[in-house]
């Protein structure tokens, strides 16, 4: 079975081909730079690149494949959550492809398809396990029980944590996207800064980084001369730190011993190396691939090749949800 898959639900227009649920290709067009100047996603522009980005991608994708477009025996995409107009372009090309070649059509939430990223790299990958989906948009935690039973067990009740990363970095000075800056900025700091960490109470899985931020903004405004890099590296440890000690605690009690983390702030490398500490020796630990981490097609392909082989068609009249929860 080969499927193709179209991921465009915010800056990125990406595409990507599976053959039983081996990658054959991923290429992925980036609007960061053109973003950068904004500070952030701009939606309409972003909706426009899709459009000029997706069918050469769809070309390249199949190219790389070394397939021609009437091999693919399913056509997916995301269908949210998500920018709407960046939602509707990469949907609606999916499904005229299926259309126009008479083949099944698969629309795939963009959140399962993160958790499905570490498919690609672990294939013998199965349930139960917790998840960890951590990003600019989500902070969440799972427990997945079988593919057809997932428990949300912890959430943000305010900013996720690759958002409360963008605007830390906006107060440092930094350039958007914000988290690699951070990441890159606290390497040669120190964890100086006792900055909070919320919600801290035995049993709760809840995520909050609006008083961390309020914190580090008050922090600075009363000490201008403080070094950017010690208070990067404090703010660092503290999303880390908040983040870790509620996903193990959650693995502990749930009775879990395989730990996955998706989204893209899962690419942090001191967020991968503080949880390979946790671990220790008492749990395993799975990241996808860096690549895989922020939006990208692949693990929409993977996602998409699973609910074909579980008979999880969509129908062609599948209309974006911006707002879809997991």
């Amino acid at each position: 079975m080969i499927v193709l898959a179209i991921e465009s639900s915010c800056d990125e227009t990406a595409v990507a081909i599976v053959e039983d649920g081996k990658l054959l290709s991923s290429v992925l067009a980036s609007q960061v730079e053109i973003h950068r100047k904004f500070g952030g996603v701009v939606p309409e522009i972003a909706a426009r690149h899709h459009l000029g980005n997706i069918a050469p991608l769809v070309d390249e994708a199949l190219e790389r494949a070394a397939i021609s477009v009437t091999d693919v025996d399913v056509f997916a995409a995301t269908y949210g959550p998500g920018l709407v107009g960046s939602l509707l372009v990469g949907l609606s090309f999916a499904k005229g492809l299926a259309l126009a070649l008479n083949r099944p059509f698969i629309a795939v939430n963009h959140l399962h398809g993160h958790l499905y990223a570490n498919m690609i790299t672990f294939p013998s990958l199965i349930p139960p396990f917790l998840v960890l989906l951590v990003s600019g948009g989500h902070t969440e935690l799972f427990s997945v029980n079988s593919w057809d039973s997932i428990e949300r067990i912890g959430k943000t009740r305010d900013d996720a944590a690759g958002e409360a990363f963008d605007k830390i970095a906006r107060l440092l000075g930094l350039n958007y996207p914000g988290g690699p800056e951070i990441e890159k900025l606290a390497k040669s700091g120190e964890e100086k800064y006792n900055f909070p960490r919320s919600l801290r109470e035995k049993g709760n899985y809840d995520f909050s980084f609006s008083g961390l931020k309020t914190s580090v903004l008050y922090f600075l405004k009363k000490n201008p001369q403080a070094k950017k890099e010690d208070v990067a590296a404090s703010f660092q440890a503290a999303v880390v730190d908040s983040l870790l000690s509620k996903t193990f605690a959650a693995a502990a009690e749930y009775g879990l011993k395989n730990v996955v983390f998706a989204g893209g702030v899962a690419a942090n490398s001191y967020l991968r190396e503080k949880a390979q500490q946790f671990a220790k020796d008492k749990y395993n630990v799975y990241f996808p691939p860096i690549e895989f981490c922020t939006d990208n097609a692949a693990m929409i392909a993977i996602a998409a090749y699973n609910k074909a082989k579980r008979g999880e068609l969509s129908p062609l009249d599948t209309n974006a949800i911006p707002y879809l929860k997991f």
